[in-house]
């Protein structure tokens, strides 16, 4: 699972999935958002970036399951568009 920090979601799920990145994302075939926070300053989300790295990796499917319990593409869905189902 990648966590990450970006000011441009689409943009950079695209590069991941071209493989225009030299990345664990590449490296590991991650291709799918199934998760999603939104904040308006950037040090909340690289703390929240952090927070979250920290955390094993049941804890983190923990989250993603709550708001997204079938691991949905969120940018193949209309989802991520709606702002109340994010986070943050």
């Amino acid at each position: 699972m990648y966590v990450g920090v970006t000011n441009n979601l689409e943009n950079r799920v695209a590069q991941h999935r071209e493989g225009k990145t030299d990345s664990f994302t590449s490296k590991y075939h991650v291709n799918t958002l199934v998760y999603a926070e939104d904040y308006q300053y950037i040090e909340d989300a690289i703390a929240r970036e952090k927070q979250i790295k920290g955390w094993r990796r049941s804890k983190k499917d923990a989250l993603v399951e709550t708001a997204n319990p079938t691991w949905a593409d969120l940018l193949e869905t209309s989802v991520i568009k709606d702002p109340s189902l994010r986070s943050g």
